[in-house]
């Protein structure tokens, strides 16, 4: 994950975040696999394995907020100066539909509909191979100086 502490603009980041498909850190633990950045946008995919899931076999709900987040927030990091960073302050999700292990492949939309000098706001969807909604989401984010 050497390109988050790289000086360069977010976009730069993400996009070498998305080459690493996964990586190493939360990127591992949530088995993506790949993805795309562009100005404002961050697509991310995954894959659900047992690992993710509870006792009863559905994939915890974690999974997916997870995925939104990162996301959303990754969204909002295309838009960052090599001067700037951000932190999540609010993370809403709806569940549409179970995800378990069978569900294969997963892929995570952000978009940011929003962005000012100290907040953003972003959307995103999780949706199956089949582009079936699995669950949505909304986050703000808080933009500081790095001080740099």
């Amino acid at each position: 994950m050497t390109a988050i502490a790289d000086k360069t603009d977010g976009l730069t980041q993400m996009r070498a975040l998305a080459a690493s498909r996964g990586g190493s850190g939360m990127g591992a633990l949530m088995a993506m696999d790949g993805g795309e950045a562009g100005e404002g946008t961050m697509i991310m995919h995954a894959i659900p394995g047992i690992q993710h899931g509870n006792p009863i076999g559905i994939v915890y709900g974690g999974f997916a907020a997870t995925l939104l987040d990162s996301a959303m927030s990754c969204a909002v990091h295309t838009t960052l100066s090599a001067e700037e960073t951000y932190v999540t302050t609010d993370l809403h999700v709806s569940f549409v539909r179970a995800i378990t292990p069978a569900t294969g492949r997963v892929t995570a939309r952000g978009e940011v509909v929003s962005r000012g000098r100290r907040l953003a706001t972003a959307r995103g969807t999780l949706v199956d191979a089949n582009g079936k909604l699995l669950a949505t989401g909304i986050a703000t984010c808080m933009i500081m100086s790095t001080g740099a």
